[in-house]
């Protein structure tokens, strides 16, 4: 239910804060105050389209917020849960902006959101119906949607499986289309992915090998210069047969210090680095003379290395910067060739799989079909009955399932539309088409009183939806409002005193001019202003000692009514 709702520069509303309750609350006031305004704020709230002609005159932008409380387990919970959005206290704060500049600014629960998102979310907890927007009824397309609505409980299962056979059939038929229209495209695709296949997988590349390669590359490629300098560090590192090596004259050294190396602790610190001195240039001749033997020049070898640089780098021009990538690329096509080649292989396999997901699909969609005419004849009955308590009673409604040529569509097999008789010896028309405003207004109250227990909205609004009624008529409509208040908290405008006595709380709306700018003021009514209120609805301009009686009149049948339809 709406619990807050918080309107700033919005229209001609400067700033307005309403505190609202369960059960039915009607807004009244004279025509121009500000009534719709408020509902239309609520829309915005919802996900409405928005537009910088709603900001005030003067006012940089309008900002609007209301708070909701929901039920824990509801289809909004599961949105917001899927949205990411904290609810834990089943508390919905739902916020917009919208700015002179254009930027339209939409938060639910603090989080920013799009407006498809708040859409999304916002059409679950608030529904709007006013007196030019029976949308569903006037659109023969929404009314397939309202009747799996009705059925939703019974159908919800099988619809289900349904729309997942049907993707599964989209997706193998979509195969075999652009298998069969690009034949000559998939062979050469085919072709070109053999032969990369084949390619790479020849070269049996492995990640680090050229590197490894260039490394062994460059030592080939310079063996003179590196066997020379090997040659001759040897030779100046180790005793040859008519030179004395360096190790050997740093031997001399270290032996002649060795009688004074304890004499001192300066001499032990002079022996001891001669001493490593001896030591490392003894490992490091070891070093170069076991360098000198493993040193060989293979230019086969060189070849080798040279024509599988090449081949590397070949690769890598076609199919990736590195081994790395160029293995990835591999595993990448390998795993489209398999899936081309399964396809090749099963060219027929393909076709009769199509055929047996249709002919699956073909028998869920006759099932959900069948469970769909049985609950339109439920739905006649109860449409019947509601538009009978309407004065509606000489109206025939008519679901009716209209031929498809075998077209096979997401939602089932079925197009619906509904049809209805008004008048006795008519023929059965469009409901669409034939309707009066009054009727479909009718109409639309009687499917909201069916559906209004299941459908799990949180708020619904009705703008005027009773005007072009009166009398008896709109006692009944007052009845069927005041009956969608028990499962759904209820905002209506109107204009009907009979509407307004059934209601639970009752709004007064009035606009003044302050200062030459216009304000809308909202008060809650107190028992008395009711009576006064319901009179001026009744009188008009002057309220009389008859019209206030009569108000208080309508007052007392209402709370009877009321008390008798809760036993």
């Amino acid at each position: 239910m709406l619990q807050e709702l918080s309107i700033t520069n919005f229209a001609i509303i400067e700033h307005l804060d309403i505190a609202f309750e369960n059960g039915m609350t009607v807004l009244t006031g004279e025509t121009g105050a500000g009534k719709s305004i408020i509902i239309d704020a609520v829309g915005l709230l919802a996900g409405g389209r928005g537009s910088q002609e709603f900001i005030r005159t003067g006012a940089d932008k309008a900002v609007l917020q209301g708070m909701f409380i929901l039920p824990a387990d509801g289809v909004t919970a599961q949105l917001l849960d899927d949205a990411g959005i904290d609810h834990a206290d089943n508390t919905v704060i739902l916020q917009r902006e919208i700015a002179k500049s254009g930027r339209n600014t939409c938060r639910i629960n603090g989080m920013l959101v799009n407006t498809t998102t708040l859409k999304h979310i916002g059409e679950t907890i608030v529904d709007i119906h006013g007196q030019n927007e029976h949308q569903e009824l006037m659109q023969p397309e929404k009314h397939l949607g309202l009747l799996d609505e009705f059925a939703a409980v019974k159908i919800q299962r099988l619809k289900s499986r349904y729309q997942a056979q049907y993707q599964r059939y989209q997706q193998l038929s979509a195969q075999l289309r652009k298998k069969n229209a690009n034949e000559k495209e998939w062979a050469q695709r085919l072709d070109m992915l053999n032969f990369q296949v084949e390619e790479i997988s020849a070269a049996q590349v492995k990640v680090g090998e050229e590197a490894e390669l260039a490394a062994e590359r460059d030592r080939l490629d310079n063996y003179q210069t590196i066997n020379q300098a090997l040659q001759h560090s040897y030779t100046l590192l180790a005793a040859g047969e008519e030179t004395t090596g360096a190790v050997d004259m740093v031997g001399t050294a270290m032996n002649a210090l060795e009688p004074i190396a304890n004499l001192d602790p300066a001499f032990n610190e002079i022996t001891m680095s001669v001493k490593n001195a001896f030591y490392g240039l003894q490992d490091a001749a070891g070093q170069i003379s076991n360098q000198l033997d493993l040193q060989e020049f293979d230019e086969g070898r060189l070849d080798e290395i040279e024509q599988r640089l090449d081949v590397l780098s070949q690769l890598k021009r076609k199919y990736g910067d590195s081994e790395q990538q160029i293995l990835d690329y591999y595993q990448k096509i390998s795993t489209e060739l398999a899936k081309m080649t399964d396809s090749e292989e099963n060219s027929e396999d393909l076709s009769q799989r199509v055929a047996d997901q249709k002919a699956a699909l073909l028998k869920t969609g006759e099932a959900l079909s069948d469970k769909r005419r049985t609950a339109a004849k439920l739905l006649q009955r109860q449409i019947h009955q509601e538009l009978k308590d309407l004065y509606m009673d000489k109206a025939v409604f008519e679901v009716r399932f209209k031929p498809t040529n075998g077209q096979i569509y997401q939602s089932g097999l079925d197009r619906v539309e509904f049809y209805i008789q008004t008048n006795p010896g008519e023929k059965m028309r469009p409901l669409a088409k034939i309707a009066s405003g009054g009727e479909l207004s009718r109409m639309m109250l009687a499917l909201k009183t069916i559906f209004s227990e299941s459908q799990g909205i949180t708020s619904i609004i009705f703008d005027e939806v009773d005007t072009g009624v009166s009398g008896r008529v709109a006692q009944a409509i007052a009845e069927k409002i005041n009956g969608i208040a028990k499962f759904s908290q209820v905002l209506c405008i109107t204009h009907l005193p009979q509407v307004a006595a059934m209601s639970d709380h009752h709004y007064f709306i009035a606009k003044k001019i302050t200062g030459k700018r216009t304000k809308t003021s909202v008060t809650k009514l107190t028992a008395d202003d009711r009576v006064g209120e319901l009179a001026r609805m009744l009188a008009g301009t002057k309220v009389t000692k008859l019209s206030r009686e009569h108000a208080q009149e309508l007052l007392r049948l209402a709370a009877e009514e009321k008390s008798a339809s809760k036993s």
